[in-house]
């Protein structure tokens, strides 16, 4: 009889898609409710990087304790994402704004890690267009994280629309846990009723292995600048169309729905492109794009210039994660290394908006301070070219344990 593994243990897929919906929301919310709360609490540009700064420090503990049951690292994230912004809702001023969205990173952290993880776990062929599908998920909570400010923030006000989003974590997390399912034939416990809803390419775990240090160090390093990257974007760009566009279309939303739209089509794309196309190859290639997509984006003048420009980076960053966590996977890291190394892309993501934001104050630019991301984008492509060691032969990264 086959072992119960509880590495691949937990939420079915559909509950695993409905949080990580949850977590790609609330990851971006920041950048669409950005100007409200700015100007509530009378805040410039760089007095607003504390937010970023203890929202993604929250994301990386979060990231770096991930347990080894990954399904308990989704419930207890979905319980500190209902506080954290349930919490923020109350919130009065930068400080007690900066603690509670603490509060929510550590619980995004978690939920974020542990599902990629699991799902890395579960689906051992196709890593990566698995993990693309999953993350379609994710990009599409982020697309409809503007509509929903924009929809809902004008008629309910922030305070509700936050308390809103902290009951919908608090239902997942609930509605996950009873949805449980042993992904392994004949694990005992209630939910042996659901065994076949197990994904067709699950089968019980090797012992990982830890990875050879460098191999570590640069796939962090992916991160941390990924991380970066696309929270540059996301949480600026509302600011950036209020200011340099002659056009404002669903309340100032429309070039990051633009943006994260193009980066939601571009998963479910990338989901069959991994099948076909080796990982490393588009990699490069969405980061020479998205290079030149931020060169354009940084001189654009008109709305349908910035428009265009805003789908094509969508597009091009599309694919960099599912690759890179599928470059990864493929190396059999144990739980804590896969998290460490997700958790520091919420390092990059505190960090670097935050300089973005140093940078438009002291030069009185945000169009200047497109200057970050863009290095980012090109840190990452000489990043891509560094070698890694080859995953250890001779045994497979997956086989049965027999009792």
């Amino acid at each position: 009889m086959l072992q119960h593994d509880d590495t691949i243990a937990g939420p079915a897929v559909p509950w695993l898609a409905l949080g990580i919906l949850l977590a790609g929301l609330g990851t971006v919310l920041l950048g669409p409710i950005l100007p409200a709360v700015s100007l509530r609490w009378h805040l410039t540009d760089q007095q607003t990087g504390p937010l970023f700064f203890a929202k993604f420090v929250g994301s990386f503990i979060g990231g770096i304790s991930v347990p080894r049951k990954l399904r308990y690292g989704i419930l207890s994230g979905t319980i500190l994402a209902t506080l954290g912004f349930g919490a923020f809702g109350l919130a009065t001023g930068l400080t007690t704004g900066a603690l509670t969205l603490f509060i929510a990173g550590i619980g995004l952290g978690q939920i974020i890690a542990s599902t990629n993880i699991l799902a890395g776990h579960r689906y051992t062929h196709h890593t990566g267009s698995a993990l693309s599908s999953l993350n379609f998920f994710f990009s599409l909570g982020a697309v409809l994280t503007g509509l929903v400010v924009a929809a809902l923030e004008p008629r309910f006000g922030l305070r509700n629309l936050l308390f809103y989003l902290a009951a919908a974590y608090l239902a997942t997390g609930l509605g996950g846990r009873l949805g449980w399912i042993r992904t392994t034939p004949g694990a005992p416990g209630p939910d042996s009723r659901t065994r076949e809803q197990k994904p067709v390419e699950t089968s019980p775990l090797t012992t990982p292995h830890k990875l050879p240090r460098n191999t570590l160090i640069r796939f962090a390093l992916f991160l941390f600048l990924y991380g970066g990257l696309e929270t540059c974007l996301a949480g600026w760009l509302t600011t950036y169309t209020l200011r340099y566009s002659d056009a404002h279309l669903i309340g100032n939303q429309s070039a990051v729905i633009l943006l994260l739209i193009a980066l939601t089509t571009g998963r479910a794309l990338s989901s069959i492109a991994l099948r076909f196309i080796n990982e490393s190859t588009i990699q490069r290639l969405g980061l020479i794009l998205s290079f030149l997509s931020i060169a354009g984006l940084s001189i654009a003048h008109h709305a349908t210039g910035l428009s265009l420009w805003s789908i094509a980076l969508g597009l091009s960053l599309a694919p960099f994660f599912p690759a890179t966590f599928a470059l990864l996977m493929h190396r059999n890291p144990t739980a804590r290394e896969a998290g460490f190394i997700l958790a520091v892309s919420g390092l990059g993501a505190a960090v670097f908006p935050w300089l973005m934001g140093t940078v438009s104050t002291h030069t009185g630019s945000l169009r200047e301070a497109m200057a970050v991301p863009a290095t980012l984008a090109l840190l990452l492509l000489a990043v891509s070219f560094l070698s890694f060691e080859q995953p250890q032969s001779g045994t497979p990264r997956f086989q049965p344990q027999v009792s």
